[in-house]
C-alpha cells in the first residue's frame, strides 16, 4: 500500500468547513432545501443518522444500561396543557424580544450588543452588533465608521458592549437597527413565549390548546410515582429519557446548535432532602465531563461555568455549565442543574396527588429533590464535528504533497467503523475475500464496503467522514499464510498486517 507521512496542519477550523462538510458527505441537510429551506431546522443525512444514533446509544448505554441506578423511560411530545402550567412554561418560557419596525426583523435581545460612541469623553452617538465570537471588535469596527463618516475629530474611546435588555429608554431611539443600520426603528423589548402551540381535536378553540414540549424533563416528573410504585427503586436513583423537544426561537444560529426542532438526552436524578446534594452535583458535573472526552472531545476545549446565585431561579440550589470551545465562541454544552424539590412539588400542588416518598429509616414521608443533567444531542454532535475536523498537508513516499480532509471521531460514535477495501475490483480472489469479511462485519457493526478508484483516494474518502480504520484485501492475504490483510489507521495513517480475528479483538476494545 502506498505510503503515507502527515505533515503541517491548517489553523483554526471556521464553521463554514463545517457547514461545507456536512452536506457534501451527506451529514446534515437544510430542512425542506428544495423549497428554500426552513430557518431552525434541519434533516440529517445518512452518516448524519448514523452519528447520531451513536451518540444516543452511548449516552443510554453509560447512563442507564451500565448504571444499576438510572432506569430509562420515553414520555409522549403532547401532553397534558397543565403540566406547562404547573411548571411555569406557559407564564415564563420565554425569551426577550426587538423588532425592527421597518426591516420587519426581529431580534433576541440579550443577543444585540450596542455601545456608545465616545470621542473626547462625549457620547456622539451609537453603534450595534448582532452576538458573535468578536462581538467587540465588529463594535469598534462600526464606532471607527460612525466618527469618519460623521467627520468627527477626537480620540475615540473604546467600546463598551451591553446587551439590548440593558439599554434605558433614553438609549433605545438611539441605537441602530442590524436590519437597517439606522437608528429609531427599534421596539423595547419584550417578553415572547418560545413554545410551539397547537390543536389536540376537532375543535380549535381555547380548550383544544396544546404544546409541543419545550424539553423532556417534565415527562419524568410528571411519572415520577409511576415509576417509584413499578421500578423497584428506590433513592437515590435517576429517570433518564432520549427525545424530540421544540422551541420557538426567535433567532436560531449557528448552524444546528440552536435550532426550533432538537433532540434532548436528559436524567432527572432523585436524592434524599437531607442528602449532600453540593457533592452529588459534583459528582454528576464530573461525570458528564468525563463522558464528553469518553466520545472523543478534548479536554483542553472543555470548561466549567457556574451560574452566579443571583441569576438562578428562586428554586435552584446551583447549576454549573460544561462550556466547549466552539469555532464561534465558547458556548454551553450540558447543563447541570440543583432544583430542588420544586418540580415534584409544583405538580403536587396543580395535580391534587401527592410525590412524596416514604422513609424507612425516618418513618417520614418527603419530596425528593433532583440534580438534572441535561444535555443536547444536536450541540454534541455539532462539538464532535467540530473538535475532529482537520485539513492537513500530507506527503507520499515520493515527496508528493496533497492535502487531506479528516475528520477525527472517536471509533464509539462514528458513523462507520471499518472499511473493507478489495486492491483491485477486477480481481475475483480479492473482491470475494473482501465480500465475506464485509458481510461477517455488518452482522455487528457499522462497516462500508468500497472497490471504485485507486487505494489512495479510498483512503480519502474515508478520512473525511471520520471511519477509524480501513482494511484492504491485498495480494498477499490471498497468496501468502495467515489470511492477513492491511490495517491502515486514520489519525496517524499508519499501516499493519492484522489477522481476521485480531480486527474483530480491535473493535471490541474501542467500539462499545
Amino acid at each position: 500500500m502506498p505510503a503515507e507521512s502527515s505533515a503541517t496542519t491548517t489553523p483554526a477550523v471556521s464553521m463554514d468547513s463545517i457547514v461545507a462538510l456536512a452536506k457534501r458527505r451527506g451529514f446534515i441537510f437544510q430542512s425542506s432545501e428544495i423549497y428554500g429551506g426552513f430557518n431552525g431546522f434541519f434533516d440529517y443525512g445518512p452518516l448524519g443518522s448514523e452519528l447520531k444514533k451513536n451518540i444516543r446509544d452511548c449516552w443510554w448505554n453509560d447512563m442507564v444500561r451500565r448504571r444499576e441506578d438510572v432506569v430509562g423511560i420515553e414520555t409522549s411530545v403532547i401532553m397534558h396543557p397543565k403540566v406547562w402550567e404547573a411548571s411555569g412554561h406557559v407564564a415564563g418560557f420565554s425569551d426577550p424580544l426587538v423588532d425592527c419596525k421597518v426591516s420587519k426583523q426581529r431580534f433576541r435581545a440579550d443577543q444585540l450588543f450596542f455601545s456608545p460612541v465616545t470621542v473626547d469623553g462625549a457620547i456622539v452617538g451609537y453603534v450595534s452588533a448582532l452576538e458573535s465570537e468578536d462581538t467587540t471588535a465588529k463594535l469598534q469596527a462600526a464606532a471607527e465608521t460612525f466618527k469618519r463618516k460623521k467627520a468627527i475629530v477626537g480620540t475615540l474611546a473604546p467600546v463598551t458592549p451591553k446587551d439590548f435588555t440593558e439599554a434605558t429608554s433614553d438609549q433605545i431611539p438611539l441605537i441602530p437597527s442590524p436590519g437597517t443600520g439606522e437608528p429609531g426603528s427599534l421596539t423595547e423589548a419584550r417578553a415572547f413565549n418560545m413554545m410551539f402551540q397547537t390543536n389536540v381535536g376537532a375543535m380549535t378553540d381555547g380548550s383544544s390548546v396544546a404544546y409541543l414540549r419545550p424539553e423532556t424533563a417534565q415527562g419524568m416528573f410528571v411519572d415520577f410515582k409511576n415509576v417509584w410504585d413499578t421500578g423497584r427503586v428506590k433513592l437515590p436513583f435517576g429517570i433518564a429519557q432520549i427525545g424530540k423537544s421544540f422551541r420557538n426561537e426567535i433567532t436560531p444560529r449557528n448552524f444546528i446548535f440552536r435550532s426550533r426542532e432538537f433532540e434532548q438526552m436528559e436524567m432527572e436524578y432523585f436524592i434524599h432532602e437531607d442528602a449532600d446534594w453540593s457533592q452529588c452535583h459534583q459528582e454528576w458535573i464530573e461525570w458528564c465531563r468525563q463522558w464528553l472526552i469518553s466520545v472523543g472531545l478534548p479536554a483542553s476545549k472543555l470548561s466549567l461555568y457556574a451560574h452566579k446565585k443571583e441569576k438562578l431561579a428562586f428554586y435552584s440550589k446551583g447549576t454549573t455549565d460544561i462550556m466547549f470551545e466552539y469555532p464561534f465562541g465558547v458556548q454551553e454544552l450540558w447543563g447541570i442543574a440543583a432544583r430542588g424539590n420544586y418540580d415534584l412539588g409544583q405538580h403536587a400542588l396543580a395535580s391534587g396527588k401527592p410525590q412524596e416518598v416514604f422513609d424507612e429509616t425516618s418513618k417520614k414521608k418527603f419530596v425528593p429533590h433532583v440534580i438534572e443533567p441535561a444535555v443536547g444531542v444536536d450541540r454534541i454532535l455539532l462539538a464532535v464535528l467540530c473538535a475532529g475536523y482537520a485539513e492537513e498537508d500530507v506527503t507520499d513516499d515520493k515527496g508528493n504533497v496533497e492535502k487531506r480532509t479528516v475528520l477525527r471521531l472517536s471509533p464509539r460514535i462514528a458513523p462507520v467503523k471499518v472499511a473493507v477495501l478489495p486492491l483491485l475490483k477486477n480481481k475475483e480472489a480479492l473482491v470475494g475475500r473482501a465480500r465475506a469479511l464485509y458481510k461477517k462485519l455488518q452482522r455487528r457493526y457499522a462497516v462500508f464496503f468500497d472497490d471504485s478508484g485507486n487505494i489512495g483516494k479510498r483512503y480519502r474518502r474515508q478520512d473525511e467522514i471520520g471511519t477509524p480504520w480501513c482494511v484492504t484485501i491485498d495480494f498477499e492475504t490471498i497468496e501468502q499464510p495467515g489470511d492477513t490483510f492491511t490495517l491502515r489507521e486514520r489519525d496517524s495513517m499508519a499501516q499493519r498486517r492484522i489477522t481476521e480475528v485480531e480486527l474483530f479483538a480491535l473493535l471490541e476494545e474501542h467500539v462499545y
